[in-house]
């Protein structure tokens, strides 16, 4: 959990045809493999999707869900203790244009409020934003080269933001979790502090 909430207002950098864009990450949810029925890895449950939720902490964990979505998780604990977290929405400040073209096929200027408000906002609408799919399993979000969390971007003159508010809930989707359900494990950045 701890690792969830310091991720807010980290730099989530992914570079799209040679120039870099990047946002600032504003909710997470925790994933812990050894007690949490809702990670994929719960009880230790290895099979060809979990293995990467074993690497290294840093390294990216990408998966396809209901045959649409791809959703981008951070590895968070040492070597054979599957967790992560889950990055499922950010706000963009660079390259406005190469994620909303991505998202919407129209540049920044000609979305409309609401386009503009959610268009990072839930984990496949990221990755589609950022072009993240399962080509990223197992890459490194430390080291990149093409995909980093980080608290500054080299060359960009970007820098991780602190969040003025968070709020902890219960993470969204997974019912069938049991107990799990209910844990406080979802980090958000209330949209109303934003910058």
């Amino acid at each position: 959990m701890r690792v969830a909430r310091a991720l807010l207002g980290k730099l989530l950098l992914r570079r799209l045809n040679g120039a870099w864009v990047a946002a600032a990450i504003c909710e997470t949810e925790a994933y812990v493999g050894r007690c949490d029925k809702a990670c994929h890895a719960y009880a230790y449950r290895r099979t060809p999707r979990t293995e990467t939720l074993f690497a290294p902490p840093g390294t990216a964990y990408v998966y396809f869900v209901y045959g649409m979505h791809h959703c981008l998780n951070a590895v968070t604990e040492p070597v054979g203790e599957p967790s992560a977290v889950l990055i499922r929405a950010a706000f963009p400040l660079l390259g406005h244009d190469a994620m909303a073209l991505r998202r919407h096929g129209r540049p920044w200027a000609d979305l409309t409020p609401v386009q503009r408000r959610n268009l990072l906002n839930g984990p496949g609408r990221l990755c589609q934003a950022l072009a993240i799919d399962r080509a990223f399993d197992r890459a490194s979000l430390v080291d990149g080269p093409n995909l980093l969390i980080a608290e500054a971007s080299p060359g960009l003159g970007l820098r991780a933001l602190r969040p003025r508010k968070v709020r902890a809930t219960p993470r969204i989707g997974i019912d069938y979790a049991k107990e799990a359900k209910a844990f406080p494990w979802r980090f958000l950045w209330e949209r109303q502090t934003l910058p």
